[in-house]
């Protein structure tokens, strides 16, 4: 069983800057695929981006070059730099933990709440 908790959303300025924390508490960290989706409103869940235990990395089209994925086994954290804002970024971000394959949401076993993430113009 492995919880995940996220923090370091809020409001942002188009343009700008946030950084998401997701730390993951349970055995075995290492052993799992973590990844980032967002939801925003009326819009279904999106993929933005994973890290996979050989720490290869994937992001979604839209955040390509703009977001960066990492990762501090010795603190179970992943994190979610996110630069260059925009307001169509503006949703709820999830990260999530898989055991398995993680290309699509159906494959991640474990989820955080979320933390909010608002972008202004």
């Amino acid at each position: 069983q492995v919880q995940l908790v996220e923090s370091g959303g809020g409001s942002a300025q188009a343009g700008g800057s946030l950084r998401l924390s997701c730390v993951a508490s349970g055995y075995g960290y290492n052993r799992y695929c973590m990844g980032w989706f967002r939801q925003a409103p009326g819009k279904e869940r999106e993929f933005v981006s994973s890290i996979g235990r050989d720490t290869i990395t994937r992001y979604a089209d839209s955040v390509k070059g703009r977001f960066t994925i990492s990762k501090d086994n010795a603190n179970n954290t992943v994190y979610l730099q996110m630069n260059s804002l925009k307001p169509e970024g503006t949703a709820v971000y999830c990260c999530a933990a898989a055991t398995g394959p993680c290309y699509t949401a159906s494959e991640y076993d474990y989820w955080g709440q979320g933390t909010q993430v608002t972008v202004s113009s």
